[in-house]
């Protein structure tokens, strides 16, 4: 049996994710596939090189930063969230808080990255193949929120969030031959994206970047599309959704260390829903 799991990512919010992979460590649980956007990428990195609590050192420490995400950091660079102080400054071998590449490399796990192509507007995969030591360009592109970013370049090709393109890639996961998958969301089971929400960020892709602006137009569409079909992967037994009840309005980008933290414990408290459905 081939087992997966899935990480939509959501910013901050994705504090839920980490306590999530922090108890799968803890209970030597594991999975063949793993495929994560945005914030996901990152958390699942942490959890391939088996470094039990460094996904929430992230979110409660560094995240918090002025480096990390500040106005001032998008007046000097039209970059709200420095990534290269995150995925470099930070997580590179000489960093303060290194990914141990490594172990990553090493890890049987098949690794998937989720990216938005800013010309086509298309979902693009990235795997272990596209990052070396202190080369993590492809989990940079996959968190690349537009309008609070510029587009970032992967081998001359720019790059967004891959939350517009393909922010829940259940069938992606199937169609990669899983028989089983975890899906990790960061919001309530319940919720449905709202098109409202998209439309100021929408406008501003539209005139430099029509195709991913096109995309973003969808993806809340696309999204309550492919949370309706989790669902229905759910009913037939071959797939289990993981989600917080409550994230106490809680937004992407928030900076509330105590909303982090309760995140995080409820992430590992309902992971343990993960060992009856894979039955070990």
């Amino acid at each position: 049996m081939k087992t997966g799991i899935i990480d939509v990512g959501g910013g901050m919010r994705d504090a839920y994710g980490a306590g999530i992979y922090d108890w799968c460590l803890d209970n030597d649980v594991s999975f063949d596939y793993c495929i994560g956007v945005s914030a996901g990428s990152a958390n699942l990195s942490t959890f391939l090189a088996g470094q039990r609590g460094r996904n929430i050192k992230f979110y409660t420490d560094y995240d918090l930063r002025e480096e990390c995400m500040s106005m001032k950091n998008y007046v000097r660079t039209r970059n709200f969230v420095d990534l290269e102080y995150v995925y470099g400054t930070l997580s590179n071998s000489d960093g303060e808080c290194p990914l141990d590449f490594d172990a990553v490399m090493k890890n049987p796990a098949e690794f998937k990255i989720v990216a938005t192509d800013s010309i086509s507007g298309k979902p693009h995969y990235f795997d272990k193949t596209d990052m070396s030591q202190d080369d993590y360009g492809a989990i940079k592109a996959s968190s690349c929120v537009p309008a609070a970013n510029q587009p970032y370049y992967v081998n001359g090709t720019r790059y967004f969030d891959g939350g517009i393109s393909d922010p829940i890639p259940v069938r992606k996961c199937f169609e990669d031959g899983c028989d089983k998958v975890v899906l990790i969301l960061t919001r309530p089971r319940d919720f449905e994206r709202s098109p409202k929400k998209d439309r100021v960020t929408t406008n501003i892709l539209r005139t430099k970047y029509p195709n991913a602006a096109k995309a973003m137009k969808m993806r809340a569409e696309i999204y309550n599309y492919q949370l309706r079909l989790a669902k229905e992967y759910e009913k037939e037994g071959r797939l289990l959704i993981l989600a917080p009840d409550d994230i106490g309005g809680m937004k992407t980008l928030t900076k509330d260390r105590e909303m982090i933290e309760a995140l995080y414990h409820k992430g590992y408290n309902d992971a343990a829903a993960i060992r009856d459905f894979l039955g070990i």
